[in-house]
């Protein structure tokens, strides 16, 4: 009896010996070189390139010791833009940036994480929300849908407000009603709650449609109107739109993520945080430099009041949460701790 516990014993310490090796083993960049192909929803023309993608992939090759390199190709280089979720998620790239909302990719969930209308109003709350504050973490809401699709969240930046750019005055929601914009998936579901038209097209097509008065603005990201050249056909600038902190998410491939080591998905995860903050700042400073354009070529930048914002915040909470939580189980959940968020930060 007492050999027996003697070699159950031993084996035990083996056992415990040889996991010990392997952490250490494992412990640190492996000796191989792991190659990945992204694309984007987007080119070198969006804003999300130069101050969210790049900056990402510069902070993961830095993080991993040069054992994960990436090559990212603009859309329409493997695949169209529109396809560029569904091609990751299948495997056909290692990875997408983008917005997986309705818009861009095939996962409700990733409205949470793209902003709520008139939800959160920087990146230090969305941050809070989502990641920082146990009593949300909205966050694990959309890593859980992420992954059920073959995908892990992997990188995250706030853009910035997402606006609206038109060729008439806005200094009331009521002003929105009977216009044609051009708005896509979230977007649509804000304007046609406000009475408008949205109209879907290509990010190619607004500028000419907008010259024709086809379409009387667009909803985009502030921060790219000067790179899509809107300053020079629309008259106005509506702050702080209609999602104040309107973010991009970043994807890798399930099964590419778990083929690295535990260390290099460590160093990956580890860089969430900074890089977020980093390039959201970046984001910010190309708002600024934005709207400055748009003053210089004679257009006009109106700030919504206080009390305006209020209103809108809850026509939005009221009439458009909801179109968004009944997409999915995960969305109603997410909405219930977004609406608890702002009610606990005195914003609702």
């Amino acid at each position: 009896m007492k050999q027996d516990r003697f070699i159950r014993t031993f084996l035990a310490a083996g056992v415990v010996a040889v996991s010990g090796t392997l952490a250490i083993a494992q412990d640190g960049p492996p000796d191989e070189v792991t190659e990945w192909v992204f694309q984007p929803a987007f080119d070198q023309t969006d804003a999300g390139w130069d101050n969210g993608v790049i900056p990402w992939v510069e902070a993961v090759e830095k993080a991993t010791e040069g054992t994960v390199k990436i090559r990212v190709e603009p859309a329409g280089a493997l695949v169209s833009g529109a396809e560029a979720f569904t091609a990751a998620a299948a495997g056909q790239t290692d990875g997408y940036a983008g917005w997986a909302t309705v818009y861009g990719g095939d996962m409700p969930e990733g409205m949470l994480a793209f902003g709520m209308p008139m939800g959160a109003n920087s990146p230090e709350q969305a941050w809070e929300a989502m990641w920082g504050n146990p009593d949300y973490r909205i966050g694990e809401i959309v890593q859980e849908a992420a992954h059920a699709r073959n995908l892990h969240w992997a990188g995250w930046s706030n853009q910035g407000p997402n606006a609206m750019f038109t060729k008439f005055r806005v200094e009331k929601m009521e002003d929105l009603a009977g216009h044609k914009m051009r708005a896509g998936g979230p977007q649509a579901l804000f304007h046609s709650t406000m009475g408008g038209s949205p109209v879907s097209m290509n990010a190619g097509d607004i500028y000419t449609a907008i010259k024709l008065g086809t379409i009387e603005g667009t909803y985009w990201d502030t921060g790219g109107i000067d790179d899509m050249s809107f300053h020079e056909v629309i008259d106005y600038a509506i702050m702080p739109g209609w999602n104040p902190a309107q973010h991009q998410e970043i994807f890798i491939n399930l099964d590419s993520w778990n083929a690295l080591t535990q260390w290099q998905r460590d160093q990956i995860d580890g860089i969430f945080k900074e890089t977020y903050f980093q390039t959201s700042q970046m984001h910010a400073d190309g708002v600024e430099e934005a709207l400055q354009i748009l003053r210089d070529a004679g257009g006009e930048v109106i700030e919504l009041s206080d009390e305006e914002i209020a209103r809108m915040r809850e026509k939005s909470i009221n009439d458009v949460w909801p179109q968004i939580a009944e997409q999915s189980e995960g969305n109603a959940r997410g909405v219930e701790l977004w609406k608890q968020y702002l009610k606990d930060v005195g914003a609702y």
